[in-house]
C-alpha cells in the first residue's frame, strides 16, 4: 500500500470516527448498531446531540490546530500550539473537555498551565491529548521512534499534567509509525511497552493485552488507558475499517474519542480508500475562533499530504 494511503487514512479516518461517534456520546452500549443494523447501508452520518451530520467535535478541531501549527511554524512550536488552543477555547466551541478548558483559561503560561492544574486537581489522565494526536502522529512518523514518542509526550503535556496521558499519546504515535513501516503494530506492543515510563507500564500492559476486553475496564473510557485499549481492541477484533468504527461506537461512553482513536489506527491499517465514501463526503471541521473557517474532505486530504510529505 502506498504511504499516502495510510497517511490520508489516519487524518480522515480519525475525523470520520469523531463525526460518527459524536451524536452517540455518553450513550449506552450497542445503540449505533441498533439504529444502523446493516453495515454499508448508509445514513450513519446522522448528526444529533447538537452536531450536524458529518460535523466533527473538539477532537478533530484540536488535531487540525496542531497540524496547522506544525506546518506553518516548520516544526514543533509548543507555545504556538498552546496559543492556538487558547484562541479556540476562548471562542466558546460547542464541545471542550472540562480539564482542557481549565488549563487553557487559567491564565498561566504555556509551560505551567497543565502542571498547575494537575497539582491542584490530581486528576489529569483524560483522553483529551490522545484524541487530537492523529495529525502529529503522521507528521513525526518519519522522524523515527524516539522523536515521535517524544513529540507526543510534549504536545500532550500542554494540557495534561498527568504523565499517563503523555504515555498513552506516545504509544499511539508509535503504533501509527509502525503501521506506516508496514510492520504489525499489535505484535510490536511488548516492545512499545518497554519504552513506556515504568510508573505507567503495567497499566498500559493490562489494557493492551490480547485477551483484554473493554468490559474489564476499571475506569470510564474517557480516561486515557481504556480509551486507547478500546481502540486497539476494536482494531484487533475486526477485519475492516467500517467494522472497527462500528465496534468502537457500540462500546458507548466517550464514543467520539474512542472512535476517533480507532479511526486513526484503522485508517492507517486499511488506508484511505477503505473508508466508505458516504462517511467522508459530508465530513466537515469547523474551527471556532479562526475566522469561521470550515474544513472539508479536500482540505483534510491536503493537510494529510503536507503532514506526511
Amino acid at each position: 500500500m502506498q504511504r499516502i494511503q495510510r497517511v490520508a487514512g489516519v487524518v480522515v479516518g480519525s475525523a470520520v470516527g469523531d463525526a460518527l461517534g459524536g451524536p452517540f456520546e455518553f450513550g449506552p452500549q450497542g445503540v449505533f448498531s441498533a439504529r444502523f443494523p446493516a453495515p454499508g447501508a448508509g445514513g450513519e452520518m446522522c448528526g444529533g446531540g447538537g452536531w450536524d451530520p458529518g460535523e466533527t467535535t473538539d477532537d478533530t478541531q484540536m488535531a487540525v490546530l496542531v497540524a496547522e501549527s506544525l506546518l506553518e511554524r516548520g516544526g514543533l512550536d509548543l507555545p504556538d500550539i498552546f496559543a492556538r488552543f487558547q484562541r479556540w477555547a476562548a471562542s466558546e466551541p460547542k464541545d471542550i473537555g472540562l480539564q482542557t478548558e481549565d488549563v487553557l483559561t487559567n491564565g498561566m503560561p504555556w509551560d505551567l498551565a497543565a502542571a498547575v492544574h494537575f497539582q491542584g486537581n490530581q486528576r489529569a489522565a483524560g483522553n483529551g491529548s490522545l484524541m487530537r494526536a492523529s495529525t502529529s502522529a503522521v507528521h513525526f512518523a518519519a522522524a523515527g521512534q524516539e522523536a515521535t514518542m517524544d513529540a507526543a509526550r510534549r504536545i500532550a503535556a500542554l494540557t495534561h499534567g498527568d504523565r499517563a496521558a503523555w504515555e498513552g499519546t506516545a504509544i499511539y504515535h508509535e503504533l501509527i509509525r509502525l503501521i506506516f513501516e508496514d510492520a504489525d503494530p499489535l505484535a510490536a506492543l511488548p516492545d512499545i511497552l518497554a519504552l513506556v515510563h515504568p510508573e505507567h507500564r503495567s497499566g498500559y500492559a493490562t489494557v493492551l493485552a490480547s485477551d483484554w476486553h473493554p468490559d474489564q475496564a476499571t475506569e470510564f473510557n474517557g480516561a486515557v488507558w481504556p480509551c486507547l485499549g478500546s481502540a486497539v481492541w476494536a482494531l484487533r477484533t475486526t477485519t475492516s475499517f467500517e467494522d472497527a468504527i462500528r465496534t468502537a461506537i457500540d462500546l458507548g461512553g466517550d464514543t467520539d474519542t474512542v472512535a476517533a482513536v480507532t479511526g486513526g489506527l484503522a485508517g492507517a491499517h486499511y488506508g484511505f480508500d477503505a473508508i466508505p465514501t458516504h462517511w467522508t463526503q459530508p465530513l466537515h471541521v469547523p474551527l471556532p475562533g479562526f475566522d469561521q473557517r470550515v474544513l472539508h474532505l479536500a482540505d483534510l486530504l491536503d493537510l494529510a499530504r503536507c503532514l506526511g510529505g
